[in-house]
């Protein structure tokens, strides 16, 4: 059965550091049998401030960061999720777009989904606030991709909490889910299992989430915690803290056995308002 990795990072300001972390990582994951490796949010950079990301955006299919991506998936031969990383936009000089780019075993990049959902929030029993459309331009179309494990989704982190992106994902047939997130300590500590979890309950699918998990240069925590999760809810493998990998099989036949014995997804029913 084909293996799939969560990678955990506590990434800094220092692209290059970062990519130098993120390489040993995946090393240790294909070492591992890995056939499909999910990068964390931001892995290439977690900056002092929230605009060090326009500073280092890329044009699309080109700069640094992507060819470290379409390396390391060929040098691997791996399917490979690149996180999250800024890209150009069409137009506003003064935000990205924070991309999620797959790339397959031969390095080419076969799927783009930029993330729709931004993090603009007072974080409730904390002094935390964040604004990310002021630097972020939200993606406006969801994204699942064909790979040798299966049909892969795609969402990043504050997706996670609007569950209507996952139907329409599993209406486009999604069997797991790669989710990039650098969850804060404070939202993952009351939330992040249960919304992970509650995704692969209810859309009867794998979910590999990967996660920043530590304190950075900012002075940020990150909550970490990266999981693998299968479609009955039950967590396969985590990492609490800290970089690391995480590992876990997908199983089809227990994906077609728990929708097959208990189909929730075939008793969905539309009904006028």
């Amino acid at each position: 059965m084909p293996i799939l990795a969560a990678i955990q990072m506590v990434s800094g300001p220092s692209v290059a550091e970062n990519l130098a972390a993120a390489a040993d990582l995946l090393a240790r994951a294909a070492a591992d049998g890995a056939r499909l490796a999910v990068l964390p949010e931001n892995f290439a950079l977690m900056g002092r401030g929230e605009g060090d990301k326009v500073a280092v955006r890329e044009a699309e299919g080109e700069g640094p960061i992507q060819a470290f991506l379409a390396e390391q998936a060929a040098r691997h031969r791996l399917w490979l999720v690149g996180g999250t990383i800024p890209l150009r936009t069409a137009g506003d000089e003064g935000r990205v777009r924070a991309a999620c780019l797959l790339f397959d075993d031969r390095g080419r990049r076969v799927a783009r989904y930029d993330k729709v959902h931004l993090f603009d929030v007072e974080v409730v029993g904390s002094a935390e606030r964040y604004a990310e459309s002021a630097t972020i331009e939200p993606g406006d179309r969801y994204v699942v991709a064909d790979t040798p494990v299966g049909r892969l989704g795609l969402a990043v982190c504050y997706d996670l909490r609007f569950p209507e992106q996952f139907r329409a994902l599993v209406d486009q047939g999604m069997d797991l889910l790669a989710l990039p997130a650098a969850f804060t300590a404070a939202t993952g500590k009351a939330h992040w299992e249960t919304l992970l979890r509650a995704r692969a309950i209810e859309n009867q699918c794998y979910v590999v989430a990967s996660a920043q998990g530590g304190t950075h240069a900012n002075g940020r925590e990150t909550h970490g915690d990266s999981s693998i999760i299968d479609p009955w809810g039950e967590i396969l493998g985590r990492l609490p803290q800290g970089p690391g990998v995480v590992l876990a099989e997908f199983d089809p036949e227990r994906l077609a056995m728990v929708r097959r014995q208990f189909p929730v997804l075939a008793h969905r029913v539309s009904l006028a308002v």
